[in-house]
């Protein structure tokens, strides 16, 4: 009978191209601060390295599950929206300096894992929530791919940039 069921599974997944990925990871992974990465997997941002993505009040988060990092996301604090890594260069160590950052910035984010993208900006948005910041905003590339995630994870469109394009979520 357990034959019949697999085979039966099979020929359905052959025509549907069904993707019956296991989910249940994401229920007990761990959004934790990261000291290091190997900046050369980032796909948005390979040239920004450790330092400065550490520097400045500017934090590295993992999406942790199995002692395996599976998401990965840098953040920079600001009081305003930044349209280039210049500014939120600029505007992040103006915010140490001045100690008002009200805003995270989310300067990229990539994930190892389906379904890790997802779960990490669900955590960013609970930390941004918990440690009293009003907004999380994106530095995204102008990528289709960029627009689709952001899109599809709920958050709005704020304005295109001549490199980079903005997009808000909402801190429930």
């Amino acid at each position: 009978m357990n034959n019949l069921f697999q085979k039966i599974l099979s020929f359905f997944k052959s025509i549907f191209n069904f993707n019956l990925n296991d989910f249940s990871w994401i229920k007990t992974s761990k959004f934790i601060e990261l000291d290091n990465i190997d900046v050369s997997e980032d796909p948005v941002r390979p040239e920004l390295d450790v330092k400065w993505r550490t520097s400045h009040d500017r934090k590295i988060y993992g999406l942790e599950y199995n002692n395996q990092i599976e998401g990965i996301m840098c953040l920079a604090f600001t009081k305003d929206v930044p349209h280039s890594i210049r500014e939120l260069d600029l505007m992040s160590r103006l915010a140490v300096y001045e100690q008002n950052a009200d805003t995270i910035i989310a300067y990229t984010v990539w994930s190892r894992k389906k379904g890790a993208g997802r779960k990490i900006m669900e955590e960013a948005l609970k930390f941004g929530k918990e440690m009293g910041y009003k907004r999380i905003v994106t530095l995204s590339p102008l990528t289709p791919m960029a627009t689709h995630y952001h899109i599809r994870n709920g958050a709005k469109l704020l304005g295109h940039n001549p490199t980079t394009q903005n997009f808000e979520y909402k801190i429930q």
